[in-house]
């Protein structure tokens, strides 16, 4: 379980932030008292013990909670890892996450004993969605927040007359990145295909679509056809992409006809119908898909990773 260590303050930039009883945290603006609170999408900064630890490894010393000017010092939480537009339910407040670290244009005195410091890559930045008070031991939970819809496209699937497992397949591979909004299975026809798709994709309450199956040589192939007619922005770079990565594999990637596109706010994927190489597909395309969610939606900030 993931959980607060220590709050921590400074009333002025630039200086190691004090540990605190409690903080409490304003809607859109920080924590009161904090210098880094205001309008802007740095309002809270996150820092796990575990980054702490690795400085202490390298020889660090002094390392208190709030050294690294991190408000909130978890434990238990691989903080850099967090997709852009994560929540984090932290004691009464709701906080978003809108960075991942950020460039050190001063050098602090960890950086001058060790060489490096860790907030740069590990420590995360959010905004304050929901006020209210944090303090040590509080718990910490994540809500992804890119809602999903998986498809399978298959005759026999939706007859009962084969057993869907690339669907459940991404599912178990999604688990912890996206939340499942939709499942279902559909025969290979155009025009069911198209109908699920535009139902969703226009229902507003998904982010992304993926589908699995139909997009191969075989004449009830059609998943490609369905998604070009309701697709509004064509993105071949991911497909492209998935492509390329599975001719390592095989030859026989160059075969896929799959594609992917917008519509509305919400993206289209096609994947293979196969387990394997549906979660192949997949695994190319999570690097970017919280980006691509973000940008969807609007919400793109500045990452500090390169």
């Amino acid at each position: 379980m993931a959980n607060v260590l220590a709050v921590n303050i400074s009333l002025e930039r630039g200086t190691i932030k004090q540990p605190v009883d409690q903080i409490h945290l304003i809607e859109n603006f920080g924590i009161a008292g904090d210098a880094h609170a205001g309008d802007w999408h740095r309002q809270v900064s996150l820092l796990d013990q575990s980054s702490v630890d690795k400085m202490r490894a390298l020889g660090a010393s002094g390392l208190t909670p709030g050294i690294f000017a991190e408000n909130i010092t978890t434990q238990g939480i691989a903080l850099w890892d967090l997709p852009i537009g994560t929540l984090l339910q932290v004691g009464e407040a709701l906080l978003q996450v809108t960075q991942i670290g950020k460039v050190c244009h001063q050098h602090c005195q960890i950086f001058e004993q060790v060489g490096m410091c860790i907030m740069p890559t590990e420590g995360i930045f959010t905004r304050v969605l929901k006020g209210g008070s944090v303090k040590a031991m509080d718990e910490i939970t994540i809500s992804p927040t890119i809602r999903t819809a998986v498809l399978t496209i298959s005759d026999k699937g939706a007859r009962g007359e084969r057993e869907d497992r690339s669907g459940p397949a991404l599912e178990a591979a999604l688990a912890g990145k996206a939340t499942i909004c939709a499942t279902r299975i559909i025969p290979d026809e155009i025009n069911l295909i198209s109908a699920a798709l535009v139902e969703l994709a226009d229902s507003g309450e998904v982010d992304l679509i993926l589908t699995t199956g139909g997009t191969g040589f075989a004449p009830r192939d059609v998943t490609p056809e369905a998604t070009l007619a309701v697709i509004e922005k064509q993105v071949p770079g991911i497909p492209e992409a998935m492509r390329q990565a599975s001719l390592n594999i095989t030859s026989r990637a160059m075969l896929s006809r799959a594609c992917a596109g917008i519509r509305g706010k919400t993206l289209i994927i096609n994947l293979p119908g196969s387990p394997k190489g549906a979660l192949e597909s997949l695994e190319v395309f999570l690097p970017v898909m919280a980006h691509a969610i973000e940008t969807l939606r609007g919400e793109t900030a500045e990452c500090g990773r390169g």
